[in-house]
């Protein structure tokens, strides 16, 4: 047992996110981090910010990220996995940088990161390495001794993530009135990204029209619509949607977008439909508002009978699911033979990012692959 609960040669975990503003005030100046580079004015800071400010300024993913660490602490607690976990966010408090300078302090010296984004894409997985980078760039200059970062490979198809997203899809298929139910289209939902992103996700083998982006959530998208046949004995139809395009609209990003693919199954005669909102780890804005504001507002709009599902959140079994993964990374690096958990025909991804994987558009150092300046 023993054996089976070791983490060496990692001494710590570090849950990374994104942050979220928690109150009106930080709206803006959250938005500013976000951007930052970008030269965006602060008026139109202040009109993106509209989202956030209907939800009285405050984005429900650090609260999430919370829930997230309890849930985490509680399975490694009750499991005898003796691993410390920490948080640190991308564009809010409590800031990365920060967070790393106390770990260090602490003497922690192998660190492996969780991201809260299960798939490749530059922002999902390539920009949070750069964050790394800078973050243990920063300590550097400060003339502090540098851990060793690895990052957890991508989760999309364990089967801890997939299965709260399958009961969820069920759970909200049969709140639908009985009479729609068996007709019901799934939309299953994810973040759009510019094309060229999307098409260049992943390694560079897999480039190509989607790239590994598309391909990750059309896999657990098929995967989930088995699993719900399988379980309800109706096969409904499915597609792959998209939401939240920011930037300029000139600018391809992946299609169709949610609310135009809820008019055209209405106009098809779908009689009912369920959101499923895969790409995302937690209820966080994208999902309160892009789904749970606009989406149903389209709906409602349409006559459209509409649900939508679950996230995994700090479902105890994704919690388990991150122990597993730790666990298995932790023997790949003590040099031992690992069979992977993963359900489809993808399989388990890489433990370390080659070059040229989900490259950004003017190059940076990014930490915990192949190229990584802090190996």
């Amino acid at each position: 047992m023993r054996d089976a609960l070791d983490a060496t040669p990692y001494d710590a975990l570090l849950l990374l996110s994104f942050g979220g503003p928690e109150g009106p005030d930080d709206v803006v100046p959250f938005l500013e981090n976000v951007t930052r580079g970008r030269g965006i004015p602060k008026e139109r800071l202040k009109e993106v910010g509209r989202h956030y400010f209907l939800f009285g300024g405050v984005s429900p993913i650090n609260d999430q990220n919370r829930a997230l660490l309890d849930a985490l602490r509680k399975d490694f607690a009750d499991h005898g996995l003796d691993l410390p976990i920490h948080w640190g966010n991308r564009n809010w408090a409590p800031y990365l940088t920060d967070t790393l300078r106390e770990m260090v302090a602490d003497g922690h010296r192998r660190i492996l990161v969780l991201a809260t984004s299960a798939y490749a894409s530059y922002s999902g997985c390539r920009q949070y390495r750069e964050n790394l980078a800078e973050s243990l760039a920063a300590l550097e200059a400060e003339g502090l001794e540098l851990p060793k970062i690895d990052k957890l490979r991508h989760y999309f198809n364990h089967p801890g993530f997939l299965e709260p997203m399958i009961d969820g899809v069920i759970e909200s298929l049969a709140e639908l009135p009985e009479d729609v139910r068996d007709g019901a289209h799934i939309a299953f939902s994810t973040h759009s990204i510019p094309t060229a992103s999307a098409d260049t996700s992943g390694p560079v083998e897999g480039h190509g029209e989607g790239g590994a982006y598309v391909a990750q959530h059309l896999a657990v998208a098929r995967l989930v619509a088995d699993a719900v046949r399988e379980r309800t004995g109706v096969d409904h139809p499915w597609q792959l949607v998209y939401q939240s395009r920011s930037g300029a609209p000139h600018i391809p990003w992946l299609e169709p977008d949610i609310c135009d693919h809820l008019e055209e199954r209405h106009g098809s005669g779908v009689p009912a439909v369920v959101i499923a909102p895969i790409g995302f780890v937690s209820d966080h804005m994208e999902v309160l508002y892009d789904l749970d504001t606009e989406a149903k507002a389209k709906a409602e709009e349409l006559g459209l009978p509409m649900r939508r599902s679950a996230t995994v959140g700090d479902d105890p079994r994704f919690a388990a699911a991150v122990r597993e993964l730790v666990l298995e990374r932790a023997a790949v690096e003590r040099g031992q033979e690992v069979t992977p958990c993963a359900l489809g025909a993808l399989g388990a991804g890489h433990n370390v990012c080659p070059v040229g994987c989900c490259p950004a558009r003017a190059a940076k150092p990014a930490a915990a692959g192949v190229d990584s300046p802090y190996a």
